[in-house]
């Protein structure tokens, strides 16, 4: 009877030990993945909704946070057209409110993807409902250096050593007197100097003619030189970085979402400038990318643009005052599509990696001489080039003495005249 109760006793704990080992891996399994969630929604829920603002349909953070229900959201989200049309009253109520806008139905994401989705929304919208909280930025501590009180224990500290520095040279003094007395030695009192005359070294080297000469060549030679490259680069502005009034980071756009040059600047490869964007082409992504930026809204700004509405009030529209960076002389003539699209150019060949720079700076010295240089050891590829395959049957025709005119050489295109 004993081995049974021992064998019973046993085999209750296996039990136990195997349902508490599935209840772990049931209750570990059911919650959700707020990084999974973040990937779905941006894939998925984006073109439509934001957290904590309205675009298409309804800003979901206070949605989803007010309704406890996630059953129902599941079904909702996975098939809503299902639930409209069995009369679902929930259902109807929100179609109505939306002037009963068709909502994707999503019927490949499983309940746990939906789920997901539902935690990252509720955990975004925790954090943007902490004061001063920021769900697009994470959660890192203020680096904000070293304390003042950090700074004057240390001054502190360095005074004190001073003073201690001193302090044992004086008493060090003290002891080697009292040394030297206890021996009978006597110290001679230091004899009262002559008043030293202060300007006999200068008087001396004054007499030295070859070094005075020395000295003023020198000094000829720095004059000059310092001179030269001051002359040298005069209005010259190599690094110039000024602030522009909204903070556009080409490191973002063009080196991180890999954006070309030309969708931006549409000129570089048609004309001779390379033309600042219009305001319509950020909006082509950031009337729904970014909303929440206070820099996106200073383009609704300039543009009178209402996100709430999506509507435009001209009369509210105003220019943003850019600041010229790259800047050559008046009687400078450099057109962008003949080193862009004819010379096969490269933006970086002048602008430097433009990919990396927060803020844009002048990278090159555009001088004449930088300018000349390049022109004498860039190659010039002619194979499968118009304009170059124009040349070449001038000077074919020159070579055989036919008639060649100012327009086969391209003597008709308006930028020779009008630039």
């Amino acid at each position: 009877m004993r081995n049974i109760s021992l064998i019973f006793k046993q085999f209750t704990r296996s039990i136990l030990l195997v349902a508490g080992l599935a209840a772990y891996s049931v209750t570990a399994n059911a919650q959700a993945d707020v990084a999974k969630g973040e990937a779905i929604f941006k894939a998925k829920c984006t073109a439509c909704h934001k957290i904590e603002q309205k675009l298409i349909g309804p800003a979901l953070g206070p949605q989803l946070t007010s309704e406890t229900d996630d059953k129902y959201l599941i079904k909702w989200i996975q098939n809503n057209q299902a639930l409209i049309a069995a009369k679902d009253p929930k259902a109807l109520k929100i179609y109505n409110e939306y002037q009963q806008a068709g909502m994707s139905v999503f019927t490949e994401l499983s309940d746990a993807d939906v789920m997901n989705i539902i935690t990252y929304v509720r955990e975004e919208h925790k954090k943007a409902s902490t004061p001063g909280g920021d769900p697009s930025k994470p959660v890192t501590p203020e680096d904000n250096g070293p304390s003042e009180l950090l700074i004057w224990g240390l001054l502190g500290v360095v005074v004190i050593a001073f003073i201690v520095i001193l302090v044992l040279n004086k008493v060090i003094g003290t002891l080697e007197r009292l040394l030297l007395k206890n021996k009978n030695i006597v110290i001679e009192e230091e004899e009262e100097k002559a008043p030293v005359d202060r300007f006999a070294f200068l008087k001396k080297v004054a007499k030295n003619k070859k070094l005075v000469f020395f000295l003023v060549l020198c000094f000829v030679v720095a004059s000059g030189s310092w001179s030269w490259v001051t002359m040298w680069n005069t209005n010259m502005h190599q690094g110039y970085q000024p602030v522009q009034p909204i903070k556009y980071s080409h490191e973002l756009h063009a080196g991180v979402m890999k954006i070309e040059c030309q969708y931006c600047h549409s000129g570089a490869f048609k004309s001779k400038n390379a033309s600042i964007p219009s305001l319509n082409v950020c909006m082509n992504c950031h009337k729904v990318v970014k909303t929440e930026s206070p820099e996106i809204h200073k383009i609704y700004d300039a543009l009178g643009y209402n996100p709430e509405t999506s509507t435009y009030d001209a009369s509210k529209a105003k220019p943003i005052q850019w600041v010229r960076i790259h800047n050559l002389p008046d009687f400078a003539y450099f057109n962008h599509s003949q080193h862009v699209t004819v010379g096969g150019i490269k933006c970086q060949n002048c602008h430097g990696p433009i990919e990396t720079m927060k803020e844009v700076y002048q990278y090159s010295p555009l001088t004449m001489k930088w300018c000349i240089q390049c022109h004498k050891r860039t190659e010039v590829n002619g194979k499968g080039n118009a304009y170059y395959d124009n040349l070449l049957a001038a000077h074919y025709k020159f070579k055989k003495g036919e008639k060649v005119t100012a327009a086969m050489m391209g003597g008709t295109e308006c930028a020779k005249c009008h630039y």
